[in-house]
């Protein structure tokens, strides 16, 4: 009966919840008090540790009320509740989205869009690279490093398209700029 219980009550906040995990907390709340599955202090400690956990926080929540209540099975039905309507809307969009993106009045308006959405981007990362790397430089003199830095992986980026002929990988990247920044700061 208790398995029953939470695939309704999280089928119930799955189907329902709009506007994010956190609109949907008074939802969870309310179907977790109606059932008698915890009290308010209980509650509140639920959503906190479901926050602090990594993953989205419905999910969270629901596996850890249904695994409190019924083991790793009632945690796993409870997940599976509240996933469910989410995994049945994105699958209805992708059949009616397979059929749109065919539609070639469809895939002008997204070509139109890619560049737009291009330009956004790259307006974006250069007003980041102004706000965060050489704007700073005028105000405090000392802080040169992070131009330099970027500079230094500018070169070894497109200094590796040219010499092994292919991109350098961003994880090498990455790594780079940690170590240099280490070094850095």
């Amino acid at each position: 009966m208790i398995y029953l219980e939470l695939f309704v009550g999280f089928l119930i906040v799955g189907l329902f919840s709009f506007g994010g995990a956190y609109a949907a907390i008074p939802l969870i709340r309310d179907v977790v008090l109606f059932f008698g599955w915890a009290n308010e202090d209980v509650m509140t400690n639920m959503i906190a540790v479901s926050e602090s956990t990594p993953g989205p926080l419905m999910v969270n929540l629901a596996t850890y009320v249904g695994s409190s209540q019924a083991g790793v099975l009632g945690g796993l039905t409870a997940t599976f509740a509240v996933v469910l309507p989410a995994f049945l809307i994105i699958l209805l969009i992708m059949i009616v989205l397979k059929k749109i993106l065919a539609n070639k009045y469809f895939q002008a308006i997204l070509g139109g869009l890619k560049p737009c959405v291009t330009g956004i981007i790259i307006a974006m990362g250069c007003h980041m690279v102004l706000q965060n790397s050489i704007m700073p430089v005028f105000q405090q003199p000392s802080d040169f490093l992070a131009p330099v830095i970027a500079m230094i992986l500018s070169v070894l980026f497109f200094g590796s398209k040219i010499v092994w002929k292919k991109k350098m990988s961003p994880i090498v990247l990455i790594l780079i700029s940690a170590v240099l920044g280490v070094i850095a700061f």
